[in-house]
């Protein structure tokens, strides 16, 4: 499995922003996408999760009710809408693809993982 992600980049507080991740390749093993972020000197941190099939979501306390994550399967494409967004939440952001359920938050769950896109946030 391939992942692409892009649609980062800088805006003020209080702005959105839409994340995506193109995945090709192996998708039919996919059971769930998630989107994780790491800011300079910060570990990966968890953001959001996504069930392929099911479209159950989970989120990360400090995101929710600000963002939200959906996918498109007939175009096997993870977003990741971001609104609100205020400075803690410049990072850069990747999508990571697992093929097992359960255990959203830890990276190591995750068998694909995209390239990074910077997401900066100005007060």
């Amino acid at each position: 499995v391939q992942l692409q992600a892009s649609g980062g980049g800088l805006v003020q507080a209080g702005g959105s922003l839409r994340l995506s991740c193109a995945a090709s390749g192996r998708t039919f093993r996919s059971n769930a996408m998630g989107w994780f972020r790491q800011a300079p000197g910060k570990e990966r941190e968890f953001v959001a999760a996504i069930g392929w099939s099911s479209g159950n979501t989970v989120y990360a306390g400090s995101v929710k009710g600000r963002f939200t994550i959906s996918r498109d399967n007939a175009k096997n494409t993870l977003y990741l809408q971001m609104n609100s967004l205020k400075p803690e939440d410049t990072a850069v952001y990747t999508c990571a693809d697992k093929s097992t359920g359960g255990r959203y938050y830890y990276p190591d769950e995750y068998d694909y993982w995209g390239q990074g896109t910077q997401v900066t946030v100005s007060s």
